[in-house]
């Protein structure tokens, strides 16, 4: 099954991580989370805890399948290190499965990996993905190419967590 990288630190959307893992879980993939540094905790708003597996020195995007960007505040946070964005736009170019959710596009963004894409995320960032040259679709979920899986909020993990499985599952 799949290794799915997970870029993740504090104030993360508690949901938007646990929901996914679950079902990618379920489905019989692993995650491995990544932030700065390994062996610490993250916390999320509501207060999930996270132990973090791998720093991002210590990770190459070639050694995953996917990847999984949870909203809330952790992508703004991850994207001001060039070294988070140079993973997740390793993703990108490489048209490997990503999955984000609600401000999970924030990453996508500052990666410059946008363009032409086709992709949904929180309404406040909605004109930041269009001036970011994405096309932005108000609806629960979008896949793009089947390799981009877009979400806007936590009322759409059933959808989300039903793509992502899916596509993995091709």
């Amino acid at each position: 099954m799949a290794k799915i990288a997970t870029v993740i630190t504090d104030m993360f959307e508690d949901t938007e991580f646990t929901s996914p893992k679950e079902a990618l879980e379920a489905a019989g993939h692993q995650l491995v989370t990544i932030d700065t540094e390994a062996g610490k905790e993250v916390k999320g708003k509501h207060g999930q805890l996270v132990k973090i597996d791998k720093g991002i020195d210590e990770v190459n995007a070639s050694e995953f399948d996917a990847l999984l960007i949870p909203g809330g505040f952790s992508p703004d946070i991850l994207r001001a290190d060039d070294r988070v964005v140079a993973f997740v736009k390793s993703f990108m170019d490489d048209m490997k499965p990503t999955f984000a959710i609600c401000h999970g596009p924030q990453l996508l963004i500052t990666a410059k990996t946008l363009k032409g894409r086709d992709a949904t995320g929180y309404k406040s960032i909605q004109i930041d993905l269009e001036n970011a040259g994405a096309i932005f679709h108000d609806e629960e979920v979008f896949v793009c190419q089947k390799q981009l899986v877009t979400s806007r909020t936590p009322d759409d993990l059933p959808a989300f967590n039903r793509e992502i499985v899916k596509l993995l599952g091709e």
